[in-house]
């Protein structure tokens, strides 16, 4: 009884898994292109690999965005931002009883969390053409400007096997300034290791970060444009 509990807990996880992982093939037909190698062929228009610039397609992060967050900046053409909710009560009404809901609030919160950092943002590549995501995270107040580094290197660390991290500053076309990380992330579930990218600015609200991840390297390399367009675009709100 118990593992069938377990089991329908670990069904009804897996949507918000695959919201987050950005990890599946999509459906046939439904207008994303097949997942690129390392070496993958150029994207599309906007977001991908070889345009040096993404068409601005919208924005985030001020009120009555898709997601509302401390800092704003601009989307990519065709990417769709949708808010993330961390609230309780979702599983209710699921049929899993007590036991299941357990078990899928403990899936739920590690998905939702990294380190100090809880998902408040997806911005969906998809309807552009890629497999992947660029997600926002946000954090608690009261770090100091100066603490955009170190907080940084929570957030690589709390997400797992990964490697080779290269650090740096930068500074967006309106002043705002932060860390930015380069690094390898190692897959156990898909066995392959591909590259990941990540930025972070200090609010008065908290630290938030924005992360690129992909399918793979080569979907990542695609996605570049529109993850610098937002990190161009940063700004106050």
């Amino acid at each position: 009884m118990r593992r069938a509990v377990r089991g329908a807990a670990l069904a009804q996880v897996a949507v918000l898994a695959g919201l987050l992982a950005g990890c599946s093939q999509p459906a046939e037909g439904d207008g994303a292109k097949p997942s690129a190698s390392a070496g993958g062929a150029a994207g599309s228009a906007g977001s991908g690999k070889g345009d040096d610039v993404a068409a601005s397609g919208g924005s985030v992060g001020a009120a009555g965005s898709a997601c509302e967050l401390p800092v704003a900046f601009d989307t990519a053409e065709n990417w769709k931002a949708e808010a993330i909710d961390t609230g309780t009560g979702t599983g209710t009404g699921t049929g899993t009883g007590e036991g299941g809901d357990e078990v899928a609030a403990e899936l739920a919160e590690a998905l939702l969390h990294q380190g100090p950092f809880t998902a408040a943002c997806e911005i969906d590549a998809k309807p552009a053409g890629n497999i992947g995501f660029i997600r926002v995270w946000t954090g608690e107040a009261g770090a100091e400007a100066g603490d955009a580094r170190a907080l940084l290197m929570e957030f690589v660390k709390a997400e797992g096997d990964t490697s080779k991290a290269k650090y740096s500053d930068f500074t967006s076309d309106s002043e705002v300034s932060g860390a930015e990380v380069e690094y390898l992330y190692t897959s156990e579930a898909l066995e392959e290791t591909k590259k990941e990218r990540a930025f972070l600015t200090v609010t008065a609200d908290g630290p938030v970060v924005v992360h690129l991840g992909g399918l793979d390297t080569g979907e990542h390399e695609d996605m570049l444009p529109a993850y610098e367009l937002a990190r161009r675009t940063l700004r106050a709100i």
